[in-house]
């Protein structure tokens, strides 16, 4: 993939747009990991209200329990991944590339809605479906931020038609229905984020299966997409595509199968980010490829 550095006449500004690009996923990917851990060690009310950790404080005061410590951490990289956003939006206004400033406003503007659903999530006592919204918000986030990465580098085609296009179109659709269902795995499963919290009311068995269903026709879709592709440098994308779903496959049937450990669940909570970004890249490569004779992918 062609970057800015090898552009001749490049701009000295330009040259900050990808580094802090991979800086912005990086961060994004992170805060799906943190937010996992607080829901995973039952933390998710750890600090019982919002904005504030208590009814009287920002912060905790005296001797921290290990929920609050977990929780008011999580809260405190926001401003971490703030500072990450607000840097990427920085860098991209000051550089030549006006066509990924509407990018880089998305990426701070997602975190206020972010702190917001938190908000709700936290005054309703962790409600699966509000929880759910909030890990599917940092997904899309994911998303974004390898969007602007392969903008950075790739300029956008043509709207394009036929099998590769309409084939990737399906795949990203059920990859994103695969993520969704997921989070109703986990909002019928036993990791609430509270010893407390409401459950959805549904069969974890049942949804699970859905859940498998979604993603062996996700796995099939990738594995045409991948015959179609042959031959093109796009095909590294769908390649990685694919192991990352058998990795997540087989990370899904062992902590079910072990009753669902805490360390593989995180595991598992990283590969979906990874899945989104990926799946992303997968898109855009294959758009590419359906346009451009030698794509770069």
């Amino acid at each position: 993939m062609q970057t800015v550095l090898e552009r001749p006449g490049a701009d000295l500004r330009d040259r900050w747009v990808r580094p802090l690009g991979w800086a912005s996923l990086v961060a994004n990917v992170v805060i799906v990991v943190t937010g996992g851990a607080v829901r995973l060690t039952d933390s998710g009310l750890g600090c019982p209200t919002w904005p504030r950790c208590t009814d009287s404080s920002l912060v905790p005061h005296g001797a921290y329990s290990v929920h609050q410590a977990i929780e008011f951490g999580n809260r405190t990289l926001t401003f971490v991944l703030t500072a990450v956003a607000l840097a990427t939006l920085v860098g991209v206004f000051r550089s030549s590339r006006r066509d990924l400033r509407g990018l880089s406003v998305v990426l701070v503007l997602g975190i206020p809605l972010q702190a917001v659903i938190g908000g709700i999530s936290v005054h309703t006592d962790l409600n699966p479906w509000v929880v759910s919204l909030h890990l599917l918000l940092s997904m899309a986030l994911v998303g974004v931020a390898t969007l602007l990465l392969w903008r950075e580098a790739v300029p956008a085609p043509s709207h394009p038609t036929g099998r590769v296009a309409t084939l990737a179109a399906a795949g990203f659709v059920v990859a994103w229905a695969v993520l969704y269902v997921g989070t109703v795995v986990t909002g019928a499963g036993p990791h609430a984020g509270d010893l407390h919290a409401p459950r959805n009311g549904l069969s974890a068995m049942e949804i699970s299966r859905v859940h498998s269903g979604l993603v062996w026709l996700l796995v099939a879709l990738t594995v045409a997409l991948l015959v179609l592709l042959r031959g093109t440098v796009a095909r590294r994308a769908v390649t990685t595509l694919l192991c990352v779903e058998l990795a997540q496959g087989v990370v899904g049937y062992v902590q079910y199968a072990t009753d669902l450990p805490v360390p593989l669940v995180l595991v598992h909570m990283l590969g979906a980010a990874v899945t989104s970004s990926v799946v992303t890249w997968t898109l855009l490569a294959a758009r590419r490829a359906a346009t451009d004779p030698t794509p770069t992918g």
